[in-house]
């Protein structure tokens, strides 16, 4: 008896095998019935009994262990990835869910073993069978893997947008409050609240950002007639109300207008100046540097400390990730590592550069951004 026939005589012995394996996947298992816990099993198993017996090429047979058979632009979702979606939306993780995978493979295998039906003879079937598992759990995978991205960019783009309103409402409040004569120590708050409100939502300005460059949207820029030195004065006054115990300089040098989007290079400003206030020594100066050209702007953000070594540094704008630096500072505790990537993008759709260099003596952001030429995105 080959196993594709074997598969089909006995799917309930192994289908029950495959329930007893999920009801222990907890806890998302728990909430679940029977039928639920079963869910395209069967089906799984029958597309892969029917893979085995179908005729296939030596390179079919490699493309499909590797998770990659060909398939039809149009062709209907599969039981394989039908599960995937079943599995997500009640809760399993993407190890569990691999995990059933294995342990239906070990069972249909094991059971093919205890009935003598797995000699030598048969090698071929198992082949074929280990190749069609493996793509199975390829569309799994790969479709969990989907699901959860798109719950995921959903849930940060709600969050981005319902907070807003509330942050703003804070935020007034907390002016307000700082503007009454009720006290030092109603001030001290007040004044506090607005600090962290500004953190707040430079947070959520650089959470947006991220969810539509995930989603494949990019950034928005509305380029306008711009004179860094009064944006970036501005935007650094906001910053040392905010930071009232650090020194911020601004050196401005020859032409420094353009064609920019404000709003966009002031968040490149602020994320460069947070990044250097965060690791940059207490006592040093965070300094900015603007110097014009005909044809370009180039402004760099100098902050004094420890030297940022090569490995970080070729990783430093990658989102979501911080080096050791960040591990070991205790003001960054809460942070996403999204401030660096967000700059990059916004300098990118400005069609211009940012680089980064350190030594021993300090860190140096550099922003080099064309006066013309800005085609938005």
């Amino acid at each position: 008896m080959g196993l594709s026939e074997f598969i089909d005589r006995n799917m309930e012995a192994i289908l029950d095998e495959w329930d007893n394996f999920a009801a222990a996947q907890l806890p998302a298992a728990s909430r679940m019935n029977a039928g639920a816990l079963r869910d395209h099993a069967e089906e799984i198993l029958r597309a892969v009994a029917k893979d085995i017996m179908t005729p296939q090429t030596s390179e079919e047979q490699s493309q499909k262990a590797k998770g990659r058979a060909l398939r039809a632009v149009d062709a209907a979702e599969t039981a394989a990835e039908t599960h995937a979606f079943l599995r997500a939306r009640s809760g399993f993780d993407i190890n569990q869910m691999a995990a059933e995978y294995r342990a239906l493979r070990a069972s249909v295998l094991h059971l093919w073993a205890a009935a003598g039906k797995s000699g030598l003879s048969n090698y071929r079937d198992m082949m074929r069978f280990n190749e069609a598992i493996d793509q199975a759990v390829a569309e799994s995978v790969a479709f969990f893997s989907t699901k959860l991205t798109e719950e995921r960019n959903l849930l940060l783009g709600m969050m981005g947008h319902d907070m807003r309103s509330p942050l703003h409402v804070v935020q007034l409040s907390a002016s307000y409050l700082a503007q009454l004569d009720l006290g030092d120590r109603v001030s001290v708050a007040a004044n506090r609240i607005i600090k962290s409100s500004i953190q707040l939502k430079l947070f959520l300005d650089d959470l947006v950002d991220f969810n539509r460059t995930n989603m494949g949207l990019g950034i928005q820029i509305a380029p306008v007639a711009v004179n860094l030195a009064s944006l970036f004065a501005d935007a650094l006054e906001e910053l040392r109300v905010s930071h009232p115990d650090r020194l911020i300089e601004l050196q401005v040098t020859g032409d420094v207008s353009g064609i920019w989007d404000p709003h966009r290079l002031q968040q490149v400003l602020n994320n460069l100046v947070l990044n250097a206030l965060k690791y940059g020594m207490r006592d040093a100066p965070v300094k900015v540097v603007v110097v014009g050209t005909p044809r370009r702007v180039e402004f760099e953000v100098h902050n004094r400390g420890r030297r940022i070594e090569q490995p970080t540094l070729d990783h430093i704008f990658d989102p979501l990730v911080r080096g050791s630096e960040a591990r070991s500072n205790s003001e960054t505790d809460g942070s996403l590592g999204l401030g660096l990537y967000i700059a990059r993008v916004i300098t990118i759709a400005h069609e211009g550069d940012i680089t980064v260099r350190s030594d021993e003596i300090e860190t140096v952001f550099s922003v080099r951004l064309p006066k013309s030429s800005v085609k938005g995105a």
